[in-house]
């Protein structure tokens, strides 16, 4: 059977290139978000769809559809204050549901954004009583975590500042220092934080973990099993993301990625829709590490992602379904050949090895691995003809103004 795909995608394509994008299918995991099969909206306003999930039990259900289609999307990134009514009481309740769906629960986000105390900040927070009730959720969310056997434990920060002199960046630095490490004591041998980072936006002066930079810095104060997580969307216009990729990847620090796309700034648009090369050379860079290395790196793939216009599991089987491409394009770059061509700065032919994996048509390979593996050959069409959409719309539009989140 795969001897047909292998003629199918056409004679350009070598048998040994045929098996690096089936064994990259094979191994490619990227996590889903519940808060992207909800309600969300802008700060001007909130288009409410009929069929989007307004429980934890929806959610599940959704994703779990996705990962049926997908094949590749086995846990779910989950938010405390959103996911877990009851806090750690809700865990066993979640757990079930997502197993009687396929699932399984993947990161634990916690809120540290959205509560009221936060107004001027969580961990770098004047207020010591306020960064004493964030370190209280961070740990809450760790035994979360501990009790789903979940590994991760992103932390995504709003802290900043609006205007000049109103805050001592200084000290709001040691007490993110003092916090993160302080969330580390309460890891298992087998958990890590991700320290995620923002240039902007709530902060329009300061942010307090602006950048790749100062979130690795804390990551390594706080102790070894902290991780920096990188999202697509949090860096300024031009900003070369796969270099940064490199760097973390070079010192062990890169722990995984929120992928998204955006034209301006944390847009949250569908993977891939603005600058699919972008990824693509992101990509490359994390398999060519491990192609020197010999050895897989240890990063979580994930998708942050809410979508106000585009249908919600519509848009996440197509960021799915592009991220497989883009990483299959990615793993056809001829490393050996590329790696002669650097070290004899011979330009051309090495930039062609980049050009001319991303410029290949892996679909038809890709729809063939689906075949031999009972998926879908195509997720979309198959999503469409499905009957789900249409069952959920009339199920869920008598509550359809319900579970309206919001994320960063």
């Amino acid at each position: 059977m795969l001897v047909i795909g292998f003629l199918f995608a056409g004679d350009s394509m070598r048998a040994s290139q045929f098996d690096s994008i089936l064994a990259t299918l094979d191994r490619f995991r990227i996590e889903i978000p519940s808060w992207g099969f909800a309600n969300t909206g802008t700060r001007f306003g909130k288009f409410v769809q009929p069929a989007a999930a307004s429980t934890i039990a929806e959610k599940l259900a959704d994703a779990g559809f996705v990962h049926s289609l997908t094949g590749c999307c086995p846990t779910v990134a989950l938010h405390v204050q959103w996911d877990f009514p009851r806090g750690i009481e809700s865990a066993p309740e979640v757990a079930g549901l997502a197993a009687a769906h396929g699932i399984a629960p993947g990161s634990i986000n916690p809120n540290l954004f959205q509560d009221q105390i936060y107004k001027y900040g969580s961990f770098g927070n004047p207020d010591p009583s306020v960064r004493a009730a964030a370190a209280q959720h961070v740990a809450e969310s760790i035994d979360i975590a501990s009790r789903l056997g979940s590994r991760d434990i992103s932390l995504w920060f709003a802290d900043g500042s609006n205007y000049p002199g109103t805050a001592n960046i200084r000290h709001r630095r040691r007490w993110f220092q003092e916090g993160l490490a302080a969330a580390h004591r309460l890891l298992s041998p087998s958990q890590r934080l991700l320290v995620e980072y923002k240039p902007f936006e709530p902060a329009f002066y300061h942010t307090d973990i602006a950048d790749w930079g100062m979130a690795f810095l804390l990551a390594r104060e706080a102790g070894p099993q902290a991780r920096v997580l990188v999202d697509t969307g949090h860096h300024y216009a031009a900003q070369n993301i796969e270099q940064i990729v490199a760097w973390l990847l070079d010192h062990g620090m890169l722990g995984g990625f929120h992928f998204n796309d955006r034209r301006y700034a944390d847009d949250d648009l569908t993977l891939g829709s603005i600058d699919p090369y972008q990824l693509f050379r992101v990509f490359h860079e994390i398999l060519l590490f491990e192609w020197e290395r010999g050895e897989q790196a240890g990063i979580a793939f994930m998708i942050d992602q809410s979508h106000n216009l585009k249908g919600k599991i519509e848009a996440m089987i197509q960021s799915v379904v592009t991220a497989q491409e883009l990483i299959c394009k990615a793993a056809l770059v001829d490393h050996a050949a590329l790696s002669a061509f650097q070290l004899s700065c011979d330009l051309v032919p090495a930039e062609s090895c980049l050009q001319d994996a991303f410029s290949t048509d892996v679909r038809p390979v890709i729809a063939e691995w689906r075949r031999v593996r009972g998926l879908p050959e195509n997720p979309l069409d198959a999503f469409r003809h499905s009957g789900y959409l249409e069952r959920i719309t009339a199920e869920r539009s008598a509550h359809s103004n319900a579970g309206v989140s919001s994320y960063a």
